[in-house]
């Protein structure tokens, strides 16, 4: 009988038919870009984490895929003897095997004894990682490891990095030893269990739902969705499906078409997206939109925020995933019609945070509606800068008062069928402009690829080329954002006397 990996356990539990066609078929998995970021940020916090364990530098390192599994068991077992830190030991029994992030020597009673750390990457306990300690200490003791407690590190959101590499208090710890310990039984049976699937000759016969995308995203989605009847109009076009009863109704028919939803599970607006979806017309109050627009006098100007976020701080007084801004794109419509743009990117590799205040202010001017496209978040951030630098305080919070959201009111007054029941302005530009394109852009298309080109443009390694390539790709796409709302703006307001190049 095979040993099942703890993450093979952890598979079985959001999905036996997951579990088997990662061991069967494994070459149909396809990880997201978000995915395999989660990945890279989870091994970035496990480096971390070594250091903070292991201050000394007397711990040892094991590594299974260099030396090999049966080698790296053995040598795990043989540490044990000794009082070092030990990273990533193995252990393997009844069928299973895991790898411990950490394990501290401890003494009780006279007798050495260890304490296991798992090491995540979030900013809390969450159900599955409670299976995920459980499976780890089960694995442990039943390999004949003197395990005497078990915790959990997570990141905490609301430390505040002093610099100069120190990362103490990065990770808080919470004690899962009786949780764990007591659901040994349990984890007995989804040993069995997953076996019970391994071993079947064909995959389990799972439909969509809910468990491809919790605890985690599965990459073999695509998959297991192909093999099921595909609605013309997806439920899932459906904006804001909140209510339980809806909910429920989704659930009980998984390849659900919006021509067959009850209008009565639907809000006005879902219903105004069904109607407008089957029929193929373009929703448009003109009226509505021009009145909302009516009170907002030119000059205006037209914002867009890029930010990164750290799971592991990198700039002195930042936050774990905290967004910090590094570009924005600002379009100025004047009086007489004449548009102009202007724009802020530090690629330096410095925190840029005050630089860009310092350049926001100054370019947003005093006066004038300053429009975005979801103010929760370019709000959010000035927000967060006013409060880093409360001598820009009164100038970021004016601009803040200032900024008019177009989201909402394109929400409520405009729909077209190819939006498929998203307000994103990548859904709605190809509709109100469709001689723009994100698509035609080279390089950075989105804003995920935006972070990955600005870690990509800092690192040490980045030759001035690539550097100066990216610098540019960055320009383009956020200055792309910001000219997309002057046409929607033009649009809504129709205000067709203006003409922009």
């Amino acid at each position: 009988m095979r040993n099942l990996s703890k993450s093979k356990l952890i598979a079985y539990r959001q999905c036996p038919k997951r579990l088997w066609l990662e061991v069967h078929q494994p070459e149909l998995r396809e990880d997201s870009d978000t995915t395999q970021a989660s990945f890279a940020v989870g091994n970035t916090v496990g480096d971390i984490a070594q250091q903070l364990y292991d201050q000394d530098g007397t711990g040892v390192l094991l590594d299974a895929q260099r030396d090999g599994f049966d080698a790296t068991f053995k040598r795990s077992m043989e540490l044990l003897a000794t009082d070092k830190p030990i990273f990533e030991a193995g252990y393997s029994a009844n069928g299973a095997l895991a790898f411990a992030d950490v394990m501290i020597p401890d003494t009780v009673d006279g007798k050495r004894v260890w304490r296991m750390v798992e090491v995540k990457s979030s900013t809390g306990v969450k159900d599955y990682h409670r299976d995920d300690v459980a499976v780890q200490s089960y694995i442990a003791r039943n390999a004949g490891v003197p395990l005497a407690s078990v915790a959990l590190a997570h990141i905490n959101s609301s430390w505040v990095y002093p610099g100069e590499g120190d990362y103490r208090g990065l990770l808080e710890e919470n004690d899962l030893t009786a949780d764990a310990f007591a659901r040994f039984d349990e984890v007995r049976e989804w040993i069995a269990a997953a076996h019970e699937v391994v071993a079947m000759k064909v995959e389990p016969e799972m439909k969509v739902g809910n468990q491809c995308a919790t605890p985690f995203a599965c990459g073999f989605f695509d998959y297991c969705q192909s093999k099921e009847p595909q609605a013309k109009y997806p439920i899932h076009w459906l904006p804001s499906i909140r209510s339980s009863d809806l909910k429920e109704y989704i659930a009980a028919h998984p390849a659900l078409d919006l021509r067959d939803t009850p209008d009565d599970l639907l809000s006005e607006q879902q219903q105004r997206v069904k109607a407008h979806t089957l029929f193929g017309e373009v929703y448009f109050d003109a009226e509505g939109a021009a009145d909302a627009l009516m009170s907002y006098n030119l000059p205006a100007y037209f914002l867009d925020f890029e930010t990164i976020q750290f799971a592991v701080p990198i700039w002195k007084g930042t936050r774990p995933y905290q967004m910090i801004p590094f570009q924005f794109s600002l379009h100025t419509l004047l009086d007489n019609g004449k548009l102009e743009s202007d724009s802020f990117l530090d690629l330096s590799g410095k925190d840029p945070s005050r630089d860009f205040s310092e350049k926001l202010i100054a370019a947003c001017g005093i006066s004038g509606p300053v429009y975005v496209y979801n103010a929760g978040f370019e709000g959010a951030r000035i927000r967060e800068l006013a409060e880093r630098f409360p001598e820009f305080a009164a100038s970021l919070l004016a601009i803040n008062e200032r900024l008019v959201d177009l989201l909402p009111i394109t929400r409520a007054n405009y729909y077209h069928p190819s939006q498929h029941g998203s307000w994103s302005i990548k859904a709605v530009l190809p509709a109100v402009a469709p001689d723009l394109s994100y698509e035609a852009l080279d390089g950075v298309k989105n804003g995920g690829m935006a972070m990955e080109a600005f870690e990509e443009a800092i690192h040490a390694e980045t030759t001035p080329q690539r550097k100066a390539e990216i610098e540019q790709q960055l320009l383009v796409y956020c200055g792309l954002d910001t000219f997309a709302m002057v046409r929607l703006w033009q649009f809504l307001a129709g205000r067709n006397d203006l003409h922009f190049e």
